[in-house]
C-alpha cells in the first residue's frame, strides 16, 4: 500500500522532490523528520481521493492552486509586520514570525523566571524536544484527517509555541504575530499551547499580510489544558482578500479546566477552519466565541465540535456572524457526547445578519448524544437588520452608514462581553470597527 501511494502526482511545489528538498533545508531531530514523512505519505494517499471530506463539500476548492506558492527561502524581517500589529501595551510578551522563517521573541524576566517556554517551533523541537514530542500532532491535530492536515503535518514551516508549568499563573497575556509578506509565499505555522495542571494564561494570536499579494496558510492549532488549568486564546484571523486561508484546530481540556476560545475571521478570499474542543477530564470546561465579518467575495467556513468524553463536562459555543455585499459564510457545528459523559450540558448557536440581499449564510449545528442523562441545546437564526432600529438611529441624526455601523458593533457586543481579558478585548473591538470602517 505505501508503495503505491508514490505514484500519485502531487502539486509541483509539494511534491516528492520538493518535499526532500524541504528536508534538506531543516535542521531538526529524527523523530520530527520521521513524523513529517509519515504525515507526507498520508498527504500523497488523499490527494489520490478525488472527493474531499464532507465538511468541504461547501468550500469553494476550486480557488486553490497549491502550484502557485512556494515556502519562503527566508522571512521578512518581523520588524515590518510591527506596524500593523495591536498595541504592545498590556502584553507580558510578543512573538513576531514572518513567511514561517525568521521570528522575534519577548518575554517578561518573572515569566522567565516561572519556567514559561515562548518561542518559535522550529527552534523550540531543538532545545526543547523531549516537552514538545509528547504533544506535536500526536494528542491533538492528526495528519490522517484530511489532505490539509498530512500537508500541514509534512511541511509545517514554525510557529508559535507557549508552555506553562504546573501552578503558574502569568499575570499578563501573551501575543503573537503570523504574517505573510506577498505573493505567492506559502505558511503553515503551527500554534503549540501546553498548560500543565493548575496553570494559567491567555494568549492573543493575529496574522497580517504586507500588501494585497495572493498568499496562502495552511496552518494548525493544539491547545493543551492540564487539570485545573485555565487558558484563553483568541486568534485573530486577519489576511488580506487574496489570501486563502485552511486550518485544523483541537483543543483537548483536563479535569476541572476551562479553556476559553475565541475566534475573529475577518480576512482572507477563502477560509476553511476545522475547530474541535475535546473535554476529557471531569468537570471540564469549554467556552467558544466567534465573531465573523465578510465583504465583498469573501467565502468563510466552520466546522466546530464540541465532544464531551467525561461526565459533567460543559460547552457553550456562541458564533456571532455579519455578511455584506456578495460574500458567504457556512457553520457547520456539532455536539458529541460519549456515552460515558453523563450529565453533560451542551450549548451551540450561530446568529447571522444579513446587510445585503446577494449574501449568503448557511448555518448547520447537530447533536449526536450517547449518553442518556444530559442537557444539548443548538440553534441558528438569520435576519436582516431591524429597519425600525435603522429608523430609529436615523431620527437621531445619524446617516444610513452610521446607523448600520452602530448596529453591527451592537450586534457583536455580546460575543466581545464574553471576552474577559482587556488587552485582547480591545484588539477584537478594534478590528472589527476597522472591517466596518470606522476607528482607526
Amino acid at each position: 500500500m505505501k508503495t503505491a501511494l508514490t505514484a500519485v502526482s502531487a502539486p509541483a511545489t509539494f511534491d516528492a522532490e520538493a518535499f526532500e528538498r524541504f528536508l534538506e533545508s531543516r535542521t531538526e531531530p529524527a523523530w520530527v523528520t520521521e513524523r513529517r514523512r509519515e504525515a507526507f505519505a498520508e498527504y500523497l494517499a488523499h490527494l489520490a481521493v478525488p472527493d474531499p471530506a464532507e465538511e468541504y463539500r461547501r468550500v469553494e476548492l476550486r480557488f486553490l492552486r497549491p502550484e502557485k506558492f512556494a515556502i519562503a527561502e527566508s522571512g521578512t524581517a518581523p520588524e515590518e509586520f510591527v506596524g500593523g500589529m495591536t498595541d504592545a501595551a498590556g502584553f507580558g510578551g510578543r512573538a513576531v514570525h514572518a513567511d514561517g522563517a525568521a521570528s522575534h521573541v519577548e518575554l517578561s524576566d518573572e515569566a522567565k523566571q516561572a519556567g514559561v517556554v515562548f518561542g518559535c517551533l522550529s527552534d523550540l523541537v531543538n532545545t526543547h524536544g523531549d516537552l514538545l514530542e509528547p504533544y506535536l500532532m500526536t494528542k491533538g491535530v492528526s495528519a490522517e484527517a484530511d489532505r490539509f492536515a498530512a500537508w500541514h503535518g509534512a511541511f509545517w514551516t514554525g510557529g508559535t509555541v507557549l508552555y506553562v508549568p504546573r501552578n503558574v499563573s502569568l499575570k499578563q497575556p501573551l501575543h503573537s504575530l503570523i504574517g505573510l509578506s506577498g505573493e505567492g509565499k506559502c505558511d503553515l505555522s503551527h500554534t503549540l499551547v501546553i498548560l500543565e495542571d493548575g496553570a494559567n494564561a491567555a494568549l492573543l494570536e493575529e496574522t497580517a499580510s504586507l500588501g494585497d499579494g495572493a498568499g496562502l496558510h495552511v496552518g494548525a492549532v493544539e491547545l493543551f489544558v492540564g487539570d485545573g488549568a485555565n487558558l484563553r486564546y483568541a486568534q485573530l484571523q486577519n489576511w488580506n482578500t487574496n489570501t486563502l486561508h485552511f486550518a485544523h484546530q483541537c483543543g483537548r481540556v483536563g479535569r476541572d479546566g476551562l479553556l476559553q476560545w475565541t475566534v475573529g475571521g475577518l480576512g482572507a478570499k477563502l477560509a476553511h477552519v476545522h475547530q474541535d474542543v475535546m473535554l476529557d477530564g471531569r468537570g471540564a470546561r469549554g467556552e467558544v466565541n466567534g465573531v465573523t465579518f465578510s465583504t465583498g467575495r469573501q467565502n468563510l467556513s466552520y466546522y466546530t465540535q464540541q465532544a464531551h468524553n467525561a461526565p459533567d463536562t460543559d460547552s457553550d459555543l456562541l458564533y456571532k456572524t455579519v455578511l455584506r455585499d456578495k460574500s458567504k459564510v457556512v457553520w457547520r457545528g456539532m455536539i458529541r457526547v460519549e456515552e460515558i459523559a453523563q450529565r453533560t450540558d451542551g450549548y451551540q448557536r450561530c446568529d447571522s445578519l444579513m446587510l445585503s440581499a446577494d449574501a449568503r449564510s448557511d448555518s448547520i449545528p447537530g447533536l449526536e448524544i450517547e449518553a442518556d442523562d444530559v442537557r444539548c441545546t443548538h440553534g441558528a437564526t438569520t435576519g436582516r437588520v431591524d429597519q425600525e432600529q435603522l429608523f430609529y438611529c436615523r431620527s437621531r441624526g445619524l446617516m444610513e452608514s452610521e446607523a448600520m455601523h452602530m448596529i453591527v458593533a451592537g450586534f457583536f457586543e455580546q460575543v466581545l462581553d464574553r471576552v474577559n481579558v482587556e488587552p485582547v478585548r480591545r484588539a477584537l473591538a478594534a478590528a472589527t470597527e476597522r472591517k466596518l470602517g470606522i476607528g482607526d
